[in-house]
This record gives C-alpha cells, sequence and structure tokens, in this order.
C-alpha cells in the first residue's frame, strides 16, 4: 500500500493565518505540500505564510481575500493554481464567531456571520471545482463546528446556525461532486485552543476544559491531522461525512457522568 505524497499536493486553506487555519495550513506545509493561505488582511496572509514557510522549509503563499466577495473568491482560487500549477486540496476553514445575545442581535449581524461562514464555504467551494476538474481529483475538508449540528450555546446561534447549515451543503455537494472524483467532508472541533478561545478568558476556559473527557483543550494540529487524513488518498472512499475532534466533549450527557463511579 502506498501512502499520500504530499509533495506533489497543491492546498487552499481559507482563514489560514491564525488559529486552526494556521494548524492545518502548517501540517500541510510540512508534510511538503505547497499551500496557499487567505485572509481579509493580503499583509497579514502574506506574514502568515513567510512564517509558516520559515519554520518548515516549505512552500507556502499568502493571499487576501474576503470570502464575502464572489468575485475575491474566484480570484483566488485562480491565483492558488496559478501559483502552484494546480490546486488539489481545498480547506475551507474561513469563520467568525461574534458573541451575540438572540434579543440583541440585527441583521447585519446575522448576515455577517452567514456570510463568511456558510456562504463563503460554498463560494470558495464553486470557485474552485474547475480547478480541481482540471487536476482530475479532489479533496474539499470544510472546518464546521460542534456547536449547532450537535450542541447549542448561548450567544452563539446565528453561528451554530451557520455550522449546520455547513452540512446541509456538505451533503448535496458531496452527491454532486463524487462522479468528479472530489470528495467533500468536514471536521467539526470542540473547543480549540486559539486566539479566539482565549479573547473568551480564563473562566471561560477553565469550564470547557473540565467538559472534555481527555482533560484538555484541543490544539490546532489535532484538527489539523483530521483535515489531512481527509484530504488523503486513503480516504478516498469517504465523502458526505462528518468527523468530530472534540476529545469527547460531546459524549457524556452531563458532567455528572465524567466522574469516576457514576452510574
Amino acid at each position: 500500500m502506498t501512502f499520500t505524497r504530499w509533495e506533489n499536493r497543491s492546498v487552499l486553506v481559507t482563514g489560514g493565518t491564525r488559529g486552526i487555519g494556521r494548524g492545518i495550513a502548517e501540517l500541510f506545509a510540512r508534510s511538503g505540500a505547497a499551500v496557499a493561505l487567505t485572509g481579509r488582511d493580503a499583509r497579514a496572509a502574506a506574514g502568515a505564510a513567510a512564517e509558516i514557510a520559515d519554520a518548515t522549509g516549505g512552500r507556502v503563499t499568502g493571499l487576501g481575500a474576503d470570502l464575502r466577495d464572489p468575485d475575491a473568491v474566484e480570484e483566488m482560487a485562480a491565483e492558488a493554481e496559478r501559483r502552484h500549477g494546480h490546486l488539489d486540496v481545498l480547506c475551507a476553514n474561513a469563520g467568525i464567531f461574534p458573541e451575540k445575545p438572540l434579543r440583541e442581535m440585527t441583521a447585519a449581524d446575522i448576515d455577517e456571520v452567514l456570510g463568511v461562514n456558510l456562504r463563503g464555504s460554498i463560494l470558495a467551494v464553486r470557485a474552485c471545482l474547475p480547478a480541481m476538474e482540471r487536476a482530475g481529483h479532489g479533496r474539499v475538508v470544510l472546518t464546521s463546528s460542534i456547536t449547532g449540528p450537535t450542541t447549542g450555546y448561548s450567544g452563539w446561534s446565528h453561528y451554530g446556525a451557520s455550522k449546520a447549515g455547513q452540512l446541509g451543503f456538505l451533503r448535496g455537494a458531496a452527491l454532486e461532486l463524487a462522479p468528479l472524483r472530489i470528495t467533500v467532508n468536514a471536521v467539526l472541533p470542540g473547543n480549540v485552543r486559539t486566539e479566539g478561545l482565549d479573547a473568551l478568558g480564563e473562566e471561560y476556559l477553565s469550564r470547557m476544559t473540565a467538559s472534555i473527557p481527555v482533560g484538555r483543550l484541543g490544539e490546532p494540529e489535532d484538527i489539523a491531522h483530521a483535515v489531512r487524513f481527509l484530504a488523503s488518498d486513503e480516504a478516498a472512499f469517504i465523502t458526505g461525512q462528518t468527523l468530530t475532534v472534540d476529545g469527547g466533549q460531546t459524549v457524556p450527557e452531563s458532567l455528572d457522568a465524567l466522574s469516576p463511579g457514576t452510574p
């Protein structure tokens, strides 16, 4: 059995300047793939790409792209293909999670979250299709979340809706693209230690850690390894599926179930 040779692959990671996206970009670069990462701020994207390239010795490009702009998304996909000669993998990772109670939520708040998280993912997949068709194969991996598809959290109802919506899109897209040898899957991270999570404060982090059976928060590389598997040749027969990566957070029915000896 042969394993995926990543040095022959081109990977595009949206939202790759920090957090989970940066972890995904770094793992692919370490594996030998040519990586293009994106962020709304082109300078930040270029800086993150340079830092990852220095750390890994990999081929990493930074691209500015606002996923709310269809023209910018099309140019993002085209530029990634131009830089690397082909495009094999899209990691549709870009997302935002501003907290807003439902009573205070405005239409603009809803549009912003759905626009980046859901609409942006769909636009990114659509934009990458021509390049993947030319390559004769493709892998799409969406970064969804346990929040929305599996759990809920007060203040993030619009975020949860966007992440659940990604999975509805995933299943239809997987059916459409299977004849083209393009698979579409998603990872559902639990609480992962990133800049965004750190901003919620130590009390939040402590509460979340207490709810995770393995006893720690996730790290970006925990998600990145799952993404790399779904993007590999070894996962060619997997499509339309979700992989929860949460340290067992969604398994217990309550915190009491984590206590030793609980019936």
